[in-house]
């Protein structure tokens, strides 16, 4: 029988404040994908218990600053988190649960490989606490899999799929669209397969190359401007039909399903980072500070049993980089952004920060909606986003 689902979280209680989540970074992987650029190192040999205590120290530190937040979500990202020992998962959520108060709708994600020795995990990864999983599945094509540098087959793929479902009540996975060579046509069957087996959650990526991973290395090019921006829209309409709407760019869901623990980041709420390379967005005295820790496992692993926490760098954030921030992610969301809230975490108006003439230009061109609510951007504003931020926070001098 699956585990219990995680009680819903009202929109009204998210209206003015988002939430607050505590993300746990396992940074090693099996092997290193050649598309991928974050923080993931391969290891022979890791000390779980060692990480375990260590993941808890930092929790324990920064427990003091944040002692009045209530934790909406946690969740374990990477790397590849499902490669960790469940006891040390537990021993985390264990930690969470008893430093600070917690919703009742406390969601609590995993993300994990589809491979079928991590899949066989599946069952105590949910005993330990978890109540979401996020699979990386990327595609159902062999020949894609391979050239994504993915250990697992198709077949594993959808098995892993199956057994997450009559486990965890809420589950999804990732695809990856926008390969070298792909179609349109190609690009609707693997949606087409994903929805025979998707649950309420669904992540569709377009194949970015970034500087620094053997794909960039190898001059590996993917899909052009207007055949990303094809597949994107089949993604769209394709997904929407199936009555898995867009709630953000890359992320679908059917109402009441989205990913909390990423709702609550892009919405503006603090969010406590901790293991290898995470990063926090914490207010104390109404005042922002991003920080992230030491990106190297060893050397965080080494800082923690000294001084407590592997902090590299704290900055605060001056109220125009916070305004900007939020403007920013907010944006990603097809709810937009909620002037109410703006003001309530900022202390100013929305329309205050905004180029009141660039505003004017995108809605009259369908890439914006602006009202008494917020500003929102279209599906059309969406699919151009880094440009229309361009317009909205820089804008052209006259």
């Amino acid at each position: 029988m699956p585990v219990s689902a995680p009680e819903p979280t009202s929109a009204d209680a998210l209206a003015l404040d988002p939430g607050f989540g505590i993300y746990v970074h396992w940074p090693f992987c099996a092997s290193l994908c050649p598309y991928c650029d974050f923080n993931s190192h391969v290891a022979d040999r890791v000390d779980h218990r060692r990480w375990a205590e260590a993941l808890t120290a930092e929790l324990d530190h920064f427990r003091p600053p944040t002692r009045d937040n209530v934790v909406t979500s946690v969740f374990f990202g990477g790397g590849t988190p499902s490669l960790m020992q469940p006891e040390t998962a537990a021993a985390v959520i264990d930690a969470v649960r008893g430093r600070w108060r917690c919703a009742p709708g406390l969601e609590i994600t995993l993300e994990a490989n589809p491979s079928s020795v991590e899949a066989g995990k599946f069952r105590a990864f949910a005993e330990a606490g978890v109540n979401r999983l996020s699979l990386g599945v990327q595609s159902f094509d062999d020949g894609a899999l391979r050239f994504l540098g993915r250990h697992h087959s198709a077949v594993e793929a959808k098995t892993a799929i199956a057994v997450a479902a009559g486990i965890f009540p809420r589950f999804s996975f990732d695809l990856i669209y926008g390969l070298p060579g792909q179609t349109a046509g190609e690009w609707r069957r693997q949606l087409a397969e994903a929805l025979a087996l998707a649950g309420t959650h669904l992540s569709c990526y377009q194949l970015t190359i970034e500087a620094g991973t053997p794909f960039h290395r190898d001059g590996v090019e993917a899909a052009d401007e207007a055949t990303g921006a094809r597949l994107y829209e089949i993604t769209q309409e394709t997904l929407a039909g199936a009555g898995l709407a867009a709630y953000e760019v890359s992320n679908h869901a059917r109402a009441g399903q989205e990913c909390r623990h990423n709702l609550s980041g892009w919405r503006g709420g603090d969010y406590l980072g901790v293991g290898p390379g995470a990063h926090s967005r914490l207010t104390q005295a109404g005042r922002a500070a991003a920080s992230h820790r030491i990106l190297k496992p060893q050397r965080w692993l080494d800082k923690v049993e000294a001084e407590g926490h592997g902090t590299a760098k704290t900055m605060p954030l001056t109220p125009d980089a916070r305004a900007e921030e939020l403007v920013m992610t907010g944006l990603r969301l097809a709810e937009g952004i909620s002037a109410e809230r703006f003001k309530a975490l900022t202390g100013r108006d929305l329309a205050t920060v905004l180029d009141a003439q660039a505003l004017k230009r995108l809605s009259e061109g369908g890439f914006l909606e602006a009202d008494d609510d917020g500003v929102r951007a279209t599906a059309k504003g969406r699919l151009r986003l880094n440009a229309v931020l361009g317009q909205l926070l820089a804008p052209e001098q006259e």
